[in-house]
């Protein structure tokens, strides 16, 4: 178990955040907050004068292909084909407002 954080610093994080654990989760929760906070603490230990900061680990520019219309299905054939058309929009049942 690390020394960075004891049973009672997670023990006030989860009363603050609203969470209740067991003892067997506070337990649990102390000894994995504690690897990561001394895995932190390797990285901060490298040696990183000189390494430039990236803000990008790909280099990549972009991404998205351009925004290109092309061929579009055909208004009427899908609305034919819909359940319940109106006034050349799909109908559907209300999801929002229904008095159940």
């Amino acid at each position: 178990m690390s020394d960075r954080i004891t049973t009672a610093d997670v023990s006030k994080v989860a009363s603050l955040a609203r969470l209740t654990l067991s003892d067997d989760e506070l337990a649990q929760a102390t000894t994995e907050l504690g690897a990561m906070l001394d895995h932190f603490a390797e990285i901060d230990a490298l040696d990183l004068d000189g390494v430039e900061p990236m803000s990008n680990p790909t280099h990549l520019v972009n991404v998205m292909r351009d925004d290109v219309v092309g061929d579009c299905l055909d208004r009427d054939e899908v609305l034919a084909a819909a359940p319940v058309a109106q006034e050349e929009r799909f109908r559907v049942p209300p999801i929002i407002g229904l008095d159940d």
